[in-house]
């Protein structure tokens, strides 16, 4: 009897091992086309099946990572459909019951948008293979079922200016729609436009206004004291000519008395003239004839070529002075001079100012330094 139980035990665990064996053997041997198993890294690679309701990831489990074996038979169209997290992307294959089971989370209606074997999906929309679209100042190509794009820096940077927006920084980001798509790069190179302070500029003593005390109005703008002779901000493009525009903006009140045809389209003219040095300044509005009287002046030798002056009088400004930093100094200049120039240092989040008192914010996230950017930009205070 007791040799009956041996032999009967030691026959079960032979036809356990046996069938083991036959599980693992199958799982192992390749089941063709039809039964493929994908074991590359690349995300797009995996076929996209459709969905069908039945009983997959809760006879199997769920799996983290990616695990090409967590994977079983989707009979209803003779396909494989996965249960690991990796299938939870734009082009998915996960099992139907993937997302209930696995995550705890509504199930998946039936899939009813047609797979595709080709091109890249975004948005809900097919792309064919090698089509190029644009997301804000990067570009990325359809290839080998995946979007390939660019790496560019924007200049624009929703996650900062909503970063702004809801800390208590004292003034207000928005998205303006003219930077949108420039890089980081193309907005400090074409937006600003103006060299830093020269060694001689800053060794300028500093003109202290007169009367020393005075009682200044909490509000004050230029323009309501000199109406008709200064105006707001103008837009330079993508001219790079901030020195131009300021500089027209302080000295232009007080030569405006004179002549209004001082603006500054007759300092940068088209195509940024005088920034591009090789620029052909033949036909320029503004390219002056002149002499060298060879004590390093030039003189005009004929009338300016316009239409509206044709005299050959020339007007100058009287030589800039430095006025202190000082807040209180500054107000007094521009209530008894008119407005003044200043230079600022310009950072990446300035591009996204819309109101209240500007200082830089530095982004929560760690970001490498190519999102960080520093350059001088010439402005004009009017009040």
């Amino acid at each position: 009897m007791w040799i009956g139980y041996k032999i009967l035990i030691v026959s079960h665990l032979i036809t356990e091992i046996w069938a083991e064996k036959q599980y693992l053997s199958q799982r192992e041997v390749d089941p063709g086309a039809d039964f493929t198993r994908n074991h590359t890294i690349l995300e797009g690679t995996r076929f996209k099946r459709a969905i069908y309701k039945g009983q997959y990831c809760r006879s199997f489990g769920c799996c983290e990572d990616r695990d090409d074996s967590c994977v079983t038979q989707f009979y209803e169209v003779n396909a494989l459909c996965y249960c690991d997290t990796f299938c939870e992307r734009e082009n998915s294959d996960c099992c139907p019951d993937y997302k209930s089971f696995c995550r705890g989370e509504k199930e998946w209606l039936p899939h009813t948008t047609p797979w595709y074997t080709e091109g890249c999906l975004r948005d809900g929309q097919h792309y064919e293979e090698g089509s190029v679209v644009k997301e804000n100042c990067n570009s990325c190509t359809c290839s080998g079922q995946q979007w390939k794009c660019s790496q560019h820096v924007c200049l624009v940077e929703p996650e900062l200016i909503d970063h702004v927006n809801k800390g208590d920084y004292g003034w207000t980001a928005q998205n303006y729609s003219q930077f949108w798509g420039m890089t980081l790069e193309e907005g400090f190179k074409y937006r600003l436009g103006t060299l830093p302070p020269s060694p001689m500029l800053l060794s300028m003593n500093e003109v202290t206004a007169v009367p020393a005390i005075i009682d200044l109005p909490e509000f004050f703008v230029a323009y309501y004291k000199w109406p008709g002779w200064t105006h707001g901000p103008l837009d330079q493009k993508n001219c790079a000519a901030s020195w131009a525009f300021s500089t027209i903006g302080y000295c232009g009140i007080f030569l405006n008395y004179i002549t209004s045809l001082l603006i500054p389209h007759r300092l940068v003219s088209h195509a940024c003239y005088p920034l591009l040095k090789d620029q052909n300044t033949t036909n320029n509005a503004c390219a002056m004839a002149s002499r060298s009287d060879g004590r390093g002046k030039r003189h005009a030798t004929k009338p300016c070529p316009n239409n509206i002056e044709k005299s050959n009088r020339i007007y100058q400004c009287s030589p800039p002075y430095r006025v202190s930093s000082n807040e209180t100094e500054i107000m007094k200049e521009i209530i008894h001079n008119g407005p003044v120039q200043a230079i600022m240092q310009v950072h990446e989040d300035f591009f996204h100012y819309k109101s209240g008192i500007y200082r830089h914010v530095t982004s929560t996230n760690e970001k490498s330094e190519k999102y960080r950017k520093l350059q001088t930009h010439a402005v004009k205070l009017t009040g």
